[in-house]
């Protein structure tokens, strides 16, 4: 149950676009826009949005334009394609309005389904309303003859009946009575969870909900599914966007909502490995990225300092100083505010060296990372050790996995992956664990 069952086994965009803007002399000229973005630009998954972003009234004519920008430009667009459309857990009404709009857009005479991957189905309630959901999909494939489950499935997590429903989908996937294997994302919408919890804030600001994203994570896990992160409405705050990402990413959610190109870009390229290896120091409990400079990592910051003293040396880190008899124990003394961000180069490279010591019958083996460090001029050579094993390759390969299906699915990314790493990183990553 926990194994990926769609070909996309990550997604690390999904990217949201009104399907038809009032008052503009061609309503659908965004959806027509975003049909055209191409690699890094282009999200792994486009959402033609006909609920949230488009206008109520708008709505049947946003269904006809998705038909018509997808039946002409579906073919060529390289992410999937899976449209949003209306639902609401209370009401039947707009369940309907979901379905009819479901049954257009997937009737082959129209010309769009090929190209269409499944349906975003938006404020879900508990197990029972995933189960209606589900009974549309197969009600829409039987309608227009399509393979039933072809039609995949994504739900966005608004409520707390929907939170608690993905600890009951584990139970309920695979039984006869329903197709709920088409499955495929469980994606966050914290402004309408918040508004389901009654949450306040003294600012007006979201919440953080890290148990929501954990959760959403949990479930996407247990179920072979794949887990979104909400939108980041602050699109001019790119640093605070990147935080988020590297946030959920600790927490195995590698995939996050975008609201415009530039997000897209911040966001599929965020969860790959950098290019460049990079030191860090904890500076008094900031994380401080050390620049290079000639073969040397150098701090300039005030919150540390360093000053030879005699034999020894004095350490300071903000308020606190330690007096160091010699060289060793100001090695171990930095070693405990040190840590090294490989790069891609560097994890193929430890992959293969690990790779190449079990085929010689070793199961463990010690990777060092070295390098001089210079602190008010004071230059000090470091070096910390890290046993590999199985569970340590196993875990790195998660970031080498995600490269190697951006690969596989996303060819008009070779390009930007190749300018990025180089070819030859890129050959040897695409290679390694195979």
């Amino acid at each position: 149950m926990d194994k990926r069952r769609h070909e996309r086994k990550f997604v690390r965009t999904f990217f949201t676009t009104p399907t038809a803007v009032e008052g503009e002399d061609d309503s659908a000229k965004m959806l027509a826009n975003a049909s055209e973005l191409r690699g890094m630009q282009a999200p792994d998954v486009w959402v033609p949005d006909n609920e949230d972003a488009t206008a109520p009234n708008m709505r049947d004519e946003g269904a006809q334009n998705i038909i018509d920008v997808v039946s002409e430009n579906g073919a060529d667009f390289p992410g999937e394609i899976h449209p949003r459309v209306v639902w609401h857990r209370d009401s039947p009404e707009t369940r309907y309005q979901g379905f009819q709009h479901m049954l257009e857009i997937a009737d082959p005479a129209n010309g769009a389904v090929d190209d269409i991957d499944g349906f975003v189905i938006p404020e879900v309630g508990d197990i029972d309303d995933w189960k209606k959901a589900d009974e549309f999909f197969t009600i829409v494939e039987n309608e227009h003859g399509l393979e039933e489950g072809s039609l995949k499935m994504s739900v966005i997590i608004e409520s707390g009946s929907a939170e608690l429903a993905m600890g009951k989908l584990r139970d309920e996937m695979g039984k006869p009575t329903n197709n709920l294997e088409r499955m495929f994302l469980l994606v966050d919408g914290e402004v309408d969870y918040t508004k389901d919890m009654r949450a306040i804030t003294p600012t007006g600001e979201l919440p953080e909900w890290k148990e929501l994203r954990h959760n959403t994570s949990r479930g996407a896990s247990a179920n072979g599914l794949i887990a979104v992160d909400g939108p980041f409405d602050d699109i001019r705050n790119v640093e605070g966007y990147h935080d988020r990402i590297e946030a959920n990413n600790a927490m195995g959610m590698l995939g996050i909502w975008s609201l415009t190109p530039g997000q897209v870009v911040e966001a599929n390229q965020s969860p790959l490995p950098p290019a460049e290896g990079s030191w860090l120091i904890d500076a008094d409990g900031r994380e401080v990225e050390l620049e290079s400079a000639d073969g040397v990592e150098v701090y300039e910051g005030d919150r540390i300092s360093l000053e030879e003293t005699g034999d020894g040396y004095t350490l300071t880190v903000g308020s606190d100083t330690y007096e160091l008899d010699d060289e060793e124990a100001l090695h171990e003394e930095l070693l405990g505010l040190l840590d090294y961000v490989p790069s891609m180069d560097d994890i193929v490279d430890s992959m293969e060296e690990f790779e190449a010591a079990k085929e010689a019958g070793k199961g463990a083996i010690a990777m060092t990372q070295s390098a001089t460090v210079r602190i008010d001029g004071v230059e000090v050579d470091v070096a910390k050790d890290r046993m590999w094993d199985e569970a340590t390759y196993q875990a790195l390969m998660t970031p080498i996995a995600l490269f190697q299906d951006v690969y596989e699915n996303r060819p008009d990314q070779h390009d930007d992956l190749a300018e990025l790493y180089s070819e030859d990183v890129v050959e040897r990553a695409v290679e390694v664990g195979n």
